[in-house]
């Protein structure tokens, strides 16, 4: 029988991540294969002669739904395909590793500094922190290299602001960008499969600049245009991205600019408002790349 599994993070249990996942097992089972949902854990080792130990390698593929790369990396060196990649999981999961890969495509990004590592874990003067403030003015937005759902992304007015925050958060790997007020509280969401459009709406908060729905942001139905559409499918063939999520802000003239890209995209909202099966077309997917139809 053909078979696969979804991997989960073993701390989180979001309706949103677990939606995914059963929404993925059960296309998959409509389609003829057994996926089993795992918690990430213990399955997977390495002996005392660096050999690689896994309770996991005897499927034909595996739906990495985690961001833990030691785990996805010791599953693909085992020889399980996986859904994304290691190579695209860890490009979207640090956002300045992000932005870096998208660089020198002539894709529309905002202004963006990534902050020195800081190991001695001393504060950063304001000094230091007024050179990134007179490239990109303020408001500016800080952003945690490594967070998600809109945690760990912050709007400093003024250096008392980006001083404290900066300094909250000083030995953490973070981001700073220029504030693009053009597109407060809203983006347009695409989902690609395939490294094509499948999907998009827009979000949209009424309280604040971001627009995660996980922040009480809504999505609403919308049709991108062809710029819109373009830039997503580019962007997911550069990071060869087989599923991805990305966020696009407009700009000033209602250009799209890149915010992020998510490898693991929740799907669930989207499903709502667009009244796509993204499960279905995600799950068809990968049985045509693994077994070679659908």
């Amino acid at each position: 029988m053909k078979k696969g599994i979804i991997i989960v993070n073993a701390y989180c249990d979001l309706p949103s991540m677990l939606n995914q996942a059963n929404r993925l097992k059960e296309e998959f089972s409509l389609l003829g294969v057994n996926a089993e949902i795992i918690k990430n854990g213990y399955d997977v080792y390495l002996n005392e002669t660096g050999d690689i130990i896994s309770n996991l390698d005897s499927v034909d593929f595996c739906v990495y739904l985690d961001k833990d790369k030691y785990l996805a990396s010791m599953l693909e060196k085992k020889g399980v395909k996986t859904f994304n990649s290691i190579s695209t999981i860890t490009a979207c999961d640090d956002k300045m590793q992000t932005y870096i890969a998208l660089s020198n495509n002539k894709i529309n990004m905002p202004t963006t500094f990534s902050s020195p590592l800081n190991y001695t874990g001393d504060d950063v003067s304001k000094e230091e922190l007024s050179k990134v403030a007179s490239v990109l003015g303020y408001p500016l937005v800080i952003k945690l290299s490594y967070s998600s759902l809109g945690k760990g992304v912050f709007l400093a007015e003024d250096i008392e602001q980006f001083n404290f925050i900066v300094n909250w958060h000083k030995r953490e790997a973070k981001i700073y960008q220029k504030y693009i007020a053009s597109s407060y509280g809203t983006d347009v969401r695409i989902i690609c499969i395939g490294k094509k459009f499948v999907s998009a709406m827009q979000r949209k908060s009424e309280t604040d600049f971001r627009s995660n729905a996980e922040l009480g942001g809504k999505g609403y139905p919308y049709t991108p245009n062809a710029e819109f559409i373009a830039v997503a499918e580019k962007v997911a063939e550069i990071l060869n991205l087989d599923y991805m999520g990305i966020d696009l802000l407009f700009g000033e003239n209602g250009e799209p600019i890149v915010c992020e890209v998510n490898s693991n995209a929740f799907f669930g909202v989207m499903e709502q408002v667009s009244g796509v099966n993204v499960a279905k077309k995600y799950a068809e997917y990968i049985i045509k790349t693994v077994y070679g139809k659908e």
